[in-house]
C-alpha cells in the first residue's frame, strides 16, 4: 500500500507539473495573439481577451474593467487610428512583436504573471489619408493573467512605453515628455482612464526599471531595483 500511495502521489505530482505546462502554453499563446490582433488594429478581439474585471495600464493611467478596456482600445485607439474600422487600413502600420515573455503560474493554477517586452515599429505612409509619420517605440509588461471556467483571460496588461524615437532621427534625439502622460480621468475625458498612475512614468531618456513579479533564478533573493540614478536630467 505503501508503494500504491507514493506511485499516487507522484502521478499527481506529474499531472499538477503538466497542467502548469499547459497552461503556461495557453497564457503564452493569448499574449501572442494580443500582439498579432493590435498589430492589425483588430480591437473589438483584442477586448475580448480581457476578463471582465480585466484593465490596462497605458501612458499614466488604468482603464478599468471591460468599459475601460472598450474606452482605450475600441473608441480611443479605434477611432483615432482606423477612422473607426475594426482592423487594417491602407498605409497604417503597427507591428507589435511580443518578446521574452516569463510566465509564472501560480500554484493552484488560478493566476498567473508575466514579464515581457515589446518593440514596435509605427507610422502612416505618405500616401495614406493623415499626417505621415514613422517612428520606433519599446516596452516592458508586468502583466496578470486569471483563469476563469478553465479559459485563461488577461486580468492586468500593465504596459509601460519607455522609449520612443522617430524613424528618421533616432531615440537620440528624443524631445523630454515626447509623448505626454494622462492627466485627466473619466468621464471629465470622454477617452481618458478611470484613474491615473502615481508616480506618473516618464519615458526615454529616462531609465526606470520596473519591478520584477519574480526572485533572481539562481539566487532565490528578490532582484533590488534601484533607480535612482534613473532621471538625473529630468527637471519637473
Amino acid at each position: 500500500m505503501t508503494d500504491i500511495a507514493t506511485l499516487a502521489a507522484r502521478l499527481d505530482k506529474v499531472e499538477h507539473e503538466l497542467g502548469i505546462q499547459q497552461d503556461i502554453h495557453q497564457i503564452r499563446r493569448i499574449q501572442y495573439t494580443y500582439g498579432y490582433l493590435i498589430d492589425k488594429s483588430q480591437y473589438n478581439e483584442v477586448a475580448d481577451l480581457f476578463s471582465d474585471e480585466g484593465e490596462v495600464w497605458f501612458l499614466g493611467g488604468i482603464y478599468k474593467k471591460k468599459a475601460g478596456v472598450r474606452r482605450l482600445y475600441i473608441e480611443r485607439f479605434q477611432t483615432n487610428f482606423t477612422q473607426g474600422h475594426n482592423g487594417p487600413r491602407y498605409g497604417w502600420l503597427l507591428d507589435h512583436p511580443q518578446m521574452q515573455m516569463v510566465i509564472d503560474v501560480a500554484p493552484d493554477r488560478s493566476h498567473a504573471k508575466v514579464r515581457g517586452r515589446s518593440m514596435m515599429q509605427a507610422g502612416l505612409h505618405e500616401t495614406a489619408e493623415g499626417a505621415q509619420r514613422a517612428w520606433w517605440e519599446g516596452g516592458i509588461y508586468e502583466n496578470e493573467y486569471v483563469r476563469e471556467d478553465g479559459i485563461w483571460k488577461i486580468k492586468a496588461l500593465r504596459y509601460f512605453p519607455f522609449w520612443h524615437g522617430s524613424f528618421e532621427d533616432g531615440w537620440a534625439k528624443t524631445p523630454i515628455d515626447y509623448i505626454p502622460m494622462s492627466k485627466t480621468c473619466f468621464p471629465e475625458d470622454p477617452l481618458g482612464p478611470d484613474e491615473l498612475i502615481s508616480p506618473a512614468p516618464r519615458l526615454w531618456p529616462a531609465t526606470d526599471t520596473i519591478e520584477f513579479h519574480y526572485p533572481h533564478p539562481v539566487t532565490g533573493k528578490p532582484i533590488v531595483v534601484d533607480n535612482s540614478r534613473a532621471r538625473e536630467g529630468f527637471r519637473d
